[in-house]
């Protein structure tokens, strides 16, 4: 299975993004074959729906979600939303990228955890046709913690990214074309 995972933060070393490389590993442990699009690594120009927009990221992006089975966007939460960065790498896409896929949502946020930027991620998946995991991945405060090799510090975090990714896992094969 391939799984395209979308780091969504414009911060080196951003907290959501280092759950994206766990994820990541955990998935690959899963024998899926995982891309990681990080936003920061890679930005995006400005959406402008009267220009054709050729950016090599913009093109690679779109390639990536075009041959996935599965897609994770990950999410910064900012004042209660999304990065912008990330619904900007969204605008550039639609239905042809997300139709009958199953993705699953993740955010980070300063606070307790990040619901409302997982809400409004959902939203947007559903509006591109794509099938939301049911489950989803926020962690906050003490929780944004990782460890020198990329783990999370806390158990029950580790223990909730296991079960949900093998969930969404299960999810993809299950629902790919």
């Amino acid at each position: 299975m391939k799984i395209t995972i979308i780091a969504g933060s414009n911060r080196k070393e951003a907290t959501s993004t280092q759950l994206c490389r766990y994820i990541a590993r955990v998935l690959e442990e899963k024998h899926c074959q995982v891309t990681l699009f990080d936003l920061y690594e890679k930005p995006l120009p400005f959406y402008n729906g009267d220009l054709d927009q050729t950016d090599a990221n913009i093109v690679e992006l779109r390639q990536r979600l075009l041959e996935a089975d599965g897609i994770v966007l990950a999410t910064p939460e900012y004042h209660g939303s999304v990065s912008g960065v990330l619904k900007n790498a969204l605008d550039f896409t639609g239905f042809d990228y997300f139709d009958g896929k199953v993705t699953l949502s993740v955010s980070s946020a300063g606070g307790a955890v990040g619901v409302s930027s997982l809400q409004q991620l959902q939203t947007i998946v559903r509006n591109v046709h794509g099938i939301n995991c049911p489950e989803w991945i926020s962690i906050g405060g003490a929780q944004r913690s990782f460890t020198p090799e990329g783990e999370p510090e806390d158990a029950k975090t580790r223990e909730r990214v296991q079960r949900t990714v093998g969930y969404f896992a299960q999810m993809v094969s299950t629902f790919r074309k």
